[in-house]
């Protein structure tokens, strides 16, 4: 019963739990520098990265959709529009990040990223006069700067201690985090043994990772499982390659008959290394002899072993094989659809997991700071009163949404789900990733222009799907057919 939990000396299978604290202080430097390294020379984890930033985020990126109402429960359009023109102008590149580098759509990129390769993102909250036009903007950090070997169990006199370079209470909220730096400017800046750093207020932070364990204080790269069998696996193709060339190079040797050839001096070592080369004809040492050399690797089994370790890669990185590895052979309907449709709610899950971690906290800290500083003014002109926060704060984020399988028979599906009363035009507009509200202003808008400028309904009707209606048939008794009705 449990084999699992047997123990036999001759394996090297661990058998003593270890707490997240312990396994991310002692493993996580080291799998985030693996992880980097093969971001940088593997093309499959280059290509899970890209896939995580244009699934996850987007060519648009997440979309804010403000929803406040008035009095009578309508949606508030002035208002609404109002927030959303003022939260498209701060994500302008020059507003919303403190180097004026970086638009709002490339820091969700570059938030994802770090988090899907080093396992965290880590943003600091910039405000006043340094922090651009708004007041408000974000510093990206690199998550390695808050050094996970930094402890101390007794800091100050209030029960607070550090843990993973972090400040907790002895509830295990984080009151700051203690960066590395050389910034003596800073008036956060202090120094310990030589060391600089500075202790950022948590209010100031904004430190995302996926929990994944109780207790968990620090983020672990989401390839760290996939590493090990893709960094063998790189190894095992370059070699595959190397062996693949000196297979397809011809060379000839030049052996002399005895009594031949040049004179040797036994006092020069005669040893030699030759490289293979494509055409290549080299003279022997005298005495030598080539062994048989002829190398056939790599032959059928590369493909199977390249597609075996690529499955149990893909598995851990929560992708499909066929996506990972770019493999679309033998691949039917059926089964890209079951792929995507299983892949698709994983980059969903993530999808909220950003908009929890990141947008929601950057929109309610920027919203109190716009508000109280007059930027968000309405269609007249007029500053929007800040005593309406919490109505201002009710938003709809739509993050990027996929095109159908099978567009048309899954349309099919949604206009019977609609009319049977199972779903809503809206919720199938929001899975296409666009705003309901702007989707019908755009019927709207184009029904009366196509009004205004004459075009007949019969017209139009095509357009918005309503079949034109059936000519009438003639009645036996219709004198416009040219015949006497019979009396």
């Amino acid at each position: 019963m449990f084999k699992a939990s047997y123990t036999d000396p001759n394996d090297r299978w661990g058998a003593t739990p270890v707490s997240p604290d312990v396994f991310i202080s002692l493993r996580q430097p080291a799998l985030v520098a693996r992880s980097r390294e093969q971001w940088s020379n593997n093309d499959y984890v280059r290509g899970f990265i890209r896939k995580v930033r244009q699934n996850v985020v987007g060519h648009h990126g997440i979309i804010l959709q403000s929803k406040a109402t008035l009095a009578n429960g309508k949606l508030d359009k002035n208002a609404n529009d109002a927030i959303e023109s003022a939260w498209a102008e701060w994500g302008k590149k020059g507003h919303c990040d403190v180097t004026g580098k970086l638009s709002w759509r490339e820091l969700q990129c570059l938030a994802a990223e770090h988090a899907a390769r080093d396992g965290e993102f880590i943003c600091r909250i910039v405000r006043g006069a340094d922090a651009g036009p708004f007041g408000f903007a974000l510093q990206v950090l690199d998550p390695q700067r808050l050094s996970v070997r930094y402890d101390n169990f007794n800091y100050g006199d209030n029960g607070h201690f550090i843990r993973q370079g972090i400040e907790f209470d002895r509830y295990g909220k984080p009151v700051a985090y203690h960066f590395t730096s050389t910034d003596e400017w800073d008036s956060y800046y202090y120094s310990i043994s030589g060391k600089g750093f500075a202790r950022v207020p948590a209010n100031e932070v904004i430190h995302g990772f996926v929990t994944e364990m109780a207790g968990q204080r620090r983020g672990i790269p989401w390839t760290a499982t996939g590493l090990f069998r893709l960094h063998h696996l790189q190894g095992f193709e370059d070699a595959a390659v190397q062996n693949a060339r000196a297979s397809a190079t011809k060379m000839g040797f030049i052996q002399y008959e005895e009594g031949f050839g040049p004179e040797y001096d036994e006092k020069v070592d005669t040893a030699a290394t030759i490289d293979a080369e494509p055409l290549g004809f080299f003279e022997l040492p005298e005495g030598a002899r080539i062994a048989e050399w002829s190398p056939q690797y790599p032959t059928g089994e590369l493909a199977v072993f390249n597609k075996a370790m690529l499955r149990s890669a893909a598995t851990g990185l929560g992708v499909a094989y066929n996506s990972l590895a770019n493999d679309l052979e033998g691949v039917n309907f059926s089964s890209i659809r079951d792929g995507k449709m299983d892949e698709r709610e994983s980059w969903k899950e993530i999808q909220q997991w950003l908009i929890d971690t990141l947008c929601e906290p950057v929109f309610h800290e920027w919203l109190k700071i716009a508000l109280l500083s007059e930027s968000i003014t309405n269609l007249y002109g007029n500053p929007l009163p800040a005593s309406r926060i919490a109505n201002y704060r009710q938003v709809h984020w739509q993050p990027k949404r996929w095109p159908w399988v099978d567009p048309k028979a899954d349309a099919t599906a949604k206009v019977t789900e609609i009319r049977a009363g199972l779903t809503s035009p809206s919720q199938v507009i929001r899975e296409q990733g666009r705003d309901p509200d702007t989707v019908f202003e755009e019927i709207r808008n184009d029904y009366e222009r196509m009004k205004a400028i004459g075009i007949p309904d019969t017209i139009i009707n095509i357009f918005f799907g309503v079949a034109p209606a059936p000519e009438p048939s003639p009645s036996k008794g219709d004198v416009s057919q040219g015949k006497e009705p019979k009396l």
